[in-house]
């Protein structure tokens, strides 16, 4: 297992990959560089292997993609990611990696909008979509992550082996914070300087398209780890609205007697029947995550132990018998 692996995700980074890999190799000197090309059409993966990375290929496109197979390939004590574009300063690394080798954190996220973020992006949808997102983040699932989206971050080995990788595109980083969040992983903020891409080199991430997709990556991870408040807020407004179509048939009906407005009372008890589906269907929905997160603690730990037990074995005292070895663990 590898001390520290930097990965770098790519895809037409030829402008400034150099000077990531370069930059990296020198503030880390123990580390081994991972750059991970993504279909690149202008020589980023040569120039890449020139500047003293290793190299390897990921034929599905999109930066999810690329996540999921180097976390596949990889196995090191601690991974630090960063972005091919240069926006990211290695002179961050130390502090990015420390506290994941201190064992201080399972995620170290590096806060670029602390810092010069704002100033430095000159995309201002950009700003008002990160402002959006981390608000909703906050919102919705109660932590404090000060850059939901960044893409400078680290990791321990446990958390990269079991993350589960849904998303395809640049909506991972967001998936990657709540599931930190959900699962009460130990998280670090550490605020890093921030710099614009260099003049010729074109963002992949698209304004309007990707922020769409990452809005429904939230709705979407919000129904599934906290389905309970999801559909009872779905069920409350079911309820309110049901109440306001029946309450003027049914002060019609005291009044008079007589009900002049079946239809509207027929959509108001289905509105009733669905508010009434919606929260019970939520309350099951909600045991079955809290039965994952129990789960997920246990496998955590069986994992945890196991890892102990290699370690252990692989030192000197491998001479003992296995079953005493484990029963000593």
């Amino acid at each position: 297992m590898e001390h520290i692996a930097v990965l770098i995700p790519c895809y037409n980074e030829s402008l400034t990959i150099e000077k990531v890999v370069t930059d990296f190799k020198e503030a880390l000197p123990e580390a081994t560089i991972y750059v991970y090309d993504n279909n690149s059409t202008d020589g980023t993966d040569v120039i890449a292997r020139q500047a003293g990375a290793v190299v390897r290929y990921e034929q599905k496109q999109g930066k999810g993609q690329v996540i999921r197979r180097m976390f596949r390939e990889i196995n090191a004590e601690c991974y630090l990611m960063v972005d091919g574009d240069d926006t990211y300063p290695a002179e961050s690394a130390r502090d990015m990696v420390q506290p994941i080798l201190d064992r201080e954190a399972d995620m170290v996220i590096g806060d670029r909008l602390s810092s010069t973020y704002y100033t430095e992006n000159k995309r201002p949808f950009h700003n008002i979509g990160n402002r959006l997102v981390r608000q909703l983040i906050k919102m919705l699932f109660k932590t404090d992550v000060s850059d939901i989206m960044t893409g400078y971050r680290a990791f321990n080995y446990t958390f990269v082996k079991m993350f589960p990788v849904l998303s395809k595109g640049f909506e991972i980083e967001t998936e990657m914070t709540i599931h930190a969040c959900d699962k009460n992983l130990g998280l670090k903020n550490v605020t890093v300087r921030y710099q614009d891409r260099a003049a010729g080199s074109v963002s992949k991430l698209n304004t309007y398209s990707d922020g769409v997709k990452v809005l429904i990556t939230i709705f979407r991870l919000f129904k599934n780890y906290d389905p309970f408040k999801f559909f009872g807020t779905i069920s409350l407004v079911l309820l309110l609205i049901s109440f306001i179509l029946a309450l003027p048939v049914l002060v019609h009906y005291f009044q008079t007697g007589l009900v002049p407005r079946f239809p509207t009372l027929i959509v108001s008890g289905f509105l009733m029947l669905a508010s009434l589906l919606s929260f019970f269907g939520g309350m099951i929905l909600d045991v079955l995550v809290q039965n994952e997160r129990q789960n997920f603690e246990i496998k955590m730990n069986e994992y945890l132990q196991l890892q102990r037990i290699l370690n252990y074995a692989a030192t000197d005292e491998m001479s003992e018998p296995y079953d005493q070895l484990l029963a000593k663990k």
